[in-house]
């Protein structure tokens, strides 16, 4: 897909969260990006992926999907999936949910084009794993997640649409 392409709006931009085995962090992102974009109206197509496949087939861990609906999000139809090489030709916007992720991703990704596709979602920060930890973990990963979404849909808005007055 060519840039005019995917500027002229024959397909929605694509978002792709990374972890790493697409059970806690990358789910959660997935579900509460769309959740927001529902709410404001912009038209995405998000999706999720781990880099390992130790849990491709599998719903989100039972802790993040708690975590989540008592916020009014459901992860509940996800599947844990692998990252493929067609997902760099198919995302427009690559997020890592750590530098170890990101190093992963860039070492994967075909092209120079491709890379530059790819960054953190948390900005100059690692998303933490709540996996081995508690209840907290998956509250702070929640936390961190709305936020970094709602300045995402910022962005997105603004490069998509052009700044808003």
């Amino acid at each position: 897909m060519t840039e005019k392409q995917r500027r002229s709006g024959d397909r929605p931009f694509a978002v792709l969260f990374i972890c790493t085995g697409n059970i806690c962090r990358s789910p959660t992102a997935e579900a509460v990006l769309k959740s927001l974009c529902l709410k404001v109206g912009i038209g995405l197509r998000i999706e999720s992926a781990g880099l390992g496949h130790w849990h491709v087939g599998d719903p989100p861990d039972e802790r993040a999907q708690r975590h989540a609906r008592m916020r009014g999000y459901d992860l509940s139809a996800q599947r844990a999936r692998q990252v493929s090489m067609r997902d760099f030709d198919e995302f427009d916007l690559i997020l890592a949910m750590d530098r170890g992720h990101l190093r992963a991703l860039k070492r994967m990704a075909p092209t120079t084009q491709h890379r530059a596709r790819i960054r953190l979602f948390v900005r100059d920060c690692d998303m933490p794993d709540p996996y081995y930890g508690g209840a907290e973990g998956f509250e702070r990963v929640l936390d961190l997640v709305e936020e970094h979404c709602r300045l995402l849909i910022e962005e997105l808005r603004e490069s998509l649409t052009g700044p808003t007055s």
